[in-house]
């Protein structure tokens, strides 16, 4: 793990905690949690204020999201907006406060000024006991405190400003006026700097969800479906009327699915040839093969002649019926720009030469999902579906450890924008 970090592959970009006014209003949030307080001069935390070393000095990796739902978060300054999300149990946690941030700029330059915002995303469901429980998830709420109650003062402010604007005889009460003025003190001009997030609630969108092993809920008008392991508690229970459910193994109903709702973009000339997704693939499945056939195969000097050679010296690698070959013919097939017949390949072999429709909503989700069919993936694995990138790596040999390592940060960390533009869109 020390070699995801030392080279960025985990824990990277995120945002530096130095200040010690800003280490004192973190630990205020940790103490509204009831996590008590760390004694750190600095550490590092991300969009949501997930922090590493704090984590590590807690001994819990999900203090700020202990059930795996209704995630809390840290707030100490508006650019967190542009920082990762790591350590969640939902995919769409990222998103959900992207938009938060957006919504509320004003709102939140001002408060962190002054103090620290926190608090927790909650929806309707507090401990998630089956599939049921997810489906219940329509909208989430973000539920935001101040260690100074600075919201708390600033809505008493309001209150009395409209009582003083209301009450023909208000300016009498000098009580009131000078209540007024100890809490313009503390929050200053609230007509001219809003301090009260402004946009709060948001719509539960299609999602992966860690639980049960790993589910995805994708959303239509009128229509959801369901795709996890068959063994997940409530598969096929709950609302059969609305809700499809597909188990993740059955490879041909998950790529129908996924056709038929126009999630998916299929091998054709017109993206294969300009994007070289599918000639990357058949490289990374070479460095894999190579790997699992010979554990001590060097991956120093990988490069195209490289590949070219390992094929020549391994022909049955690339033989008919086989993931290489299968790639290599249809490279060959599509570069005359027509369209493969899907209905030739085994449902197995069809997300190998597949790819998200850049053009949908869920392009990202569905990315995660195809790179789940292709475990040799590692740059689909690890651009979109992190957790299981991670899992992956504690399994690899070492030699493959590195290989992978080096190559995704020597051709995605540079111009991470560039290498998805490319490959997935």
């Amino acid at each position: 793990m020390q070699r995801l970090i030392d080279n960025e592959l985990i824990f990277g970009r995120l945002w530096p905690v130095t200040e010690p006014h800003l280490v004192e209003r973190y630990n205020q949030a940790l103490e509204g949690f009831g996590l008590g307080h760390v004694d750190l001069e600095s550490f590092r935390i991300d969009m949501a204020g997930f922090s590493p070393e704090v984590a590590e000095a807690l001994g819990d990796k999900q203090y700020l999201d202990p059930n795996g739902v209704n995630r809390r978060f840290v707030i100490l300054t508006p650019e967190q907006i542009d920082l990762p999300v790591v350590n969640t149990a939902f995919s769409n946690t990222e998103d959900l406060l992207y938009q938060f941030f957006e919504k509320n700029q004003r709102e939140i330059f001002a408060l962190t000024i002054k103090d620290v915002l926190y608090g927790e995303i909650e929806d309707n469901v507090f401990e998630v006991k089956d599939i049921e429980d997810l489906l219940s998830i329509e909208q989430v709420e973000f539920r935001v405190f101040t260690a100074s109650n600075l919201l708390g003062k600033t809505n008493e402010l309001q209150l009395l400003i409209e009582r003083l604007q209301k009450m023909p005889d208000a300016w009498q009460d000098d009580a009131m006026l000078n209540r007024m003025v100890e809490l313009a003190g503390q929050t200053g001009d609230i007509r001219e700097n809003a301090l009260l997030p402004h946009e709060v609630v948001f719509r539960q969108s299609t999602f992966w969800t860690s639980h049960f092993g790993g589910v995805y809920i994708f959303i239509d008008e009128g229509q959801i479906t369901v795709i996890c392991d068959p063994s997940a508690k409530g598969f096929r229970k709950s609302r059969p009327w609305q809700v499809s459910y597909i188990a993740s193994d059955d490879h041909e109903r998950v790529y129908a699915f996924l056709a038929e709702t126009g999630r998916i973009d299929p091998p054709r000339g017109s993206w294969i040839e300009r994007s070289g997704l599918l000639a990357e693939r058949a490289r990374m499945l070479v460095a894999w093969l190579a790997v699992n056939d010979d554990l001590g195969a060097d991956l120093s000097k990988f490069s195209v002649p490289w590949v070219n050679a390992w094929v020549s010296r391994h022909p049955q690698a690339a033989g008919r019926g086989t993931q290489l070959g299968l790639l290599i013919r249809i490279q060959h097939d599509v570069a005359n720009w027509s369209n493969l017949d899907m209905r030739e390949l085994d449902p197995s072999e069809r997300f190998l030469v597949s790819r998200a429709n850049p053009e949908h909503p869920d392009f990202y989700l569905v990315n995660r999902l195809i790179s789940d069919y292709l475990p040799f993936d590692y740059m689909s694995r690890f651009v979109f579906n992190k957790p299981r990138f991670y899992r992956d790596y504690e399994n690899w040999p070492e030699n493959y450890r590195d290989f992978v390592v080096k190559q995704i940060r020597d051709t995605y960390l540079p111009d991470k924008k560039a290498l998805r533009r490319r490959l997935y869109k």
